[in-house]
């Protein structure tokens, strides 16, 4: 069981907003704006996409979403722990809870891209920890040395 209270979120709260911001202007530290893939909140109220907010107590723990590409087919979007809770778990919590709603969507394929430079190699050995590998871009995306897509089928 969770430490972790996980709830869809609307995207409302400053809490929310505010790490997704964060999220935003790390990616664009780490990458050139061409590869830069993250959502804006906007964008991640969108009706094929469903948010989670992970909460341990009144504290906003991890954020992350789930695109419908098509009937059998997610992708993983705006995977993002606030720093204070890298580490403990809160992301890895959002990851199982989405891998989880895939499956009871009935979807058969997961997908995601992340960085390939170095700060995102932590979320890299915590989707491979879950049996996500590397594979080729699907979507719009492009394998480049900046992004790289992951899949796992489920």
């Amino acid at each position: 069981m969770s430490l972790y209270r996980i709830t869809q979120d609307d995207l409302t709260s400053s809490a929310v907003l505010e790490l997704l911001q964060f999220h935003l202007d790390e990616m664009y530290q780490w990458s050139p704006p061409e590869s830069v893939h993250a959502m804006p909140a906007e964008r991640l109220r969108a009706a094929d996409v469903s948010f989670y907010t992970a909460w341990d107590g009144e504290q906003l723990a991890a954020v992350g979403a789930l695109k419908e590409l098509d009937k059998e087919r997610g992708e993983l979007k705006s995977m993002r722990a606030v720093p204070a809770y890298r580490g403990k778990g809160a992301g890895e919590a959002i990851l199982l809870h989405l891998m989880d709603e895939g499956g009871q969507r009935g979807y058969n394929w997961l997908g995601l891209e992340t960085g390939r430079p170095a700060p995102f190699l932590p979320a890299r050995r915590l989707y491979e920890k879950h049996g996500f590998a590397e594979c080729p871009a699907f979507g719009d995306y492009i394998s480049d040395e900046f992004s790289l897509c992951m899949e796992k089928y489920l």
